[in-house]
Formats: structure tokens, sequence, C-alpha cells
């Protein structure tokens, strides 16, 4: 099976995914976290907030490798994977902050600006187009940047799979521990993570080819 067919038929499971959980599960998970697991927040945001922290450092790792290449000093294999989770990071926020607009999904609870959500004010579903931080649930940033950095480790270091697995399921039990996301928001976010690592890896293999 080609890549292509891969990611297409990844790309035809997430929707059946993301379609089940709008429909039957979203909704009576959020309130069943916001019942049961808020008083343990504070641990699931430590779990959710990851790539808060591994981002910046893919950035200026990247940065400074950026300068090395400049001095014509040759990258090793992993120092050209933290500049491509840089660059897959960066293409993923793009594509985030579009859809996210596109779909203008409010959020399972209150957290910007006094915005409508779920558990407060019963609200719940996609208002295309929209705009606003109120409406910007799907897809889960967090989501997608954890999986736009780890998708290139993931595919160039195979060995390595189980500590990147690790990470992305770490961010989306904390995402979803802490009620920031709806269950499909997440699975979309993962979706869209490493479909940007994926073109970010034929991109870079293009490049050498030529």
């Amino acid at each position: 099976m080609t890549t292509i067919a891969k990611w297409a038929a990844a790309l035809l499971f997430c929707g059946i995914g993301i379609t089940v959980c709008h429909f039957f599960i979203d909704r009576p998970f959020a309130h069943f976290v916001h019942d049961t697991l808020r008083g343990f927040r504070p641990v699931f945001n430590v779990f959710a907030q990851l790539p808060d922290i591994l981002g910046p450092m893919v950035v200026v790792c990247a940065l400074l490798l950026g300068i090395r290449a400049t001095l014509k000093r040759r990258l090793t294999k992993i120092q050209i994977a933290i500049v491509l989770s840089a660059f897959s990071l960066a293409l993923s926020v793009v594509l985030k902050n579009w859809l996210k607009f596109a779909f203008g999904r409010t959020w399972p609870e209150t957290w910007v600006q006094d915005n409508s959500s779920l558990i407060r004010d019963d609200v719940y579903g996609f208002n295309p187009f929209h705009g606003g931080p109120g409406f910007a649930a799907f897809p889960s940033g967090h989501m997608v940047a954890i999986s736009a950095i780890i998708s290139i480790f993931w595919i160039l270091y195979p060995q390595l799979r189980w500590l990147g697995a690790l990470c992305v399921v770490a961010v989306f039990i904390g995402q979803l521990g802490a009620n920031y996301h709806f269950v499909s928001d997440l699975i979309a976010g993962g979706f869209i993570g490493f479909s940007t690592g994926l073109v970010t890896i034929e991109l870079w293999e293009c490049r050498c080819t030529t």
C-alpha cells in the first residue's frame, strides 16, 4: 500500500471516529470529566502542557542548528530530525489556525474571555467561520503540536516509537482529563499533526533526491 493510500485510509478512519465521538461520546465524556475528575485537573494539566515545553525547545534547537548549517557544518541525522520537527510544527500551526476558524467549535468548559461552553451554557456544536477564541476547540492545538513534532522522529527512528507514543498519549490524556478538549478534537489534532510530519518528510526526501 502506498503512502497516499495509507494516509487516505487513516483519514477515513479518523473521519468515522470523529463523527461517532461528536454524536455519542464527546458530550457525556465531558460531563463525566467535569463531575468526576475536576479535582485532579492540576495533575492532568502537567501532561496537557507538554507541547508548551517541547515546542519552544525544538524551535530554539532548530535555530541553533540553522546557524551551524550556515557555517557549512554537516548536520547529523538526529540534528536533521530536530530541524524537520520544527518545520513540521510551524506548518501545523498555520493549518491548525485555519481549521479552527473553518470549524468554529465551542469548548467543553469556559476557559477564555467568558466563552460559551457545554458545561456552563449547554452550548455544543460547530459554527463554521465564526471566528474568535470561544470557537476554536477543533482541532486541539496541543495535540496538533505534539503530533507534528513526534511524527518526524516516529518516521525516522522506528526504534523510538514507544517513546513518541508515550508523549502523544500523555498529552491526549492530559488534555482530556483536564477537560480542555472533546475526544474528537484530540483525534483530529493527532491526525493533522502526523499529516504535517508526513508531508515534511516527503518534501525533505524530494529535496535530497533532486
